[in-house]
Order: structure tokens, then sequence, then C-alpha cells
């Protein structure tokens, strides 16, 4: 594999799991309101699953704007 592979494949599974992270907050949140618990008392709370989801977030931008570096350095003579 090439390591433009493995960032494609990593950028991917941030992004999808931050995407699954944000869902299970939202979830957490809904379910805190009328009294349940999805994940557990004492784990993690609504707003740190949202922080772990913005930080996956901001490798996946990262990432990207290394591969649009790239490319624009492959075009320019």
């Amino acid at each position: 594999m090439t390591c433009e592979k493995i960032n494609s494949i990593v950028s991917r599974l941030f992004f999808f799991a931050a995407f699954v992270l944000l869902g299970l907050e939202i979830i957490e949140r809904i379910a805190s309101g009328a009294g349940y618990t999805i994940i557990g008392v004492g784990r993690f709370t609504p707003g740190r699953l949202l922080e772990i989801a913005a930080i996956l977030l901001v490798f996946v931008i990262a990432i990207q704007l290394r591969e649009i570096r790239q490319e624009l350095k492959k075009r320019t003579p």
C-alpha cells in the first residue's frame, strides 16, 4: 500500500468515527434528558464525545490539506 492509500483510509475512518460519535452524543443527550444513560455513568459525558469527534475532524482536515498541497506541488513546474 502506498502512503496516499493509507492516508485516504485513515481519513475516511476518522470521518466515519467522528460522525458516529456525534450521533452517539446526540442520543446520549436525549437519553440523559429522560433520565437514562447509554454509555454508562462516569465514562464519557456527551460533551467529551463531541470533543473527541471534533479532534478526529481536525485530523481529517489536516490529512486533506496535506493531500491538496501534494497535488498542487505535482501540478506546478
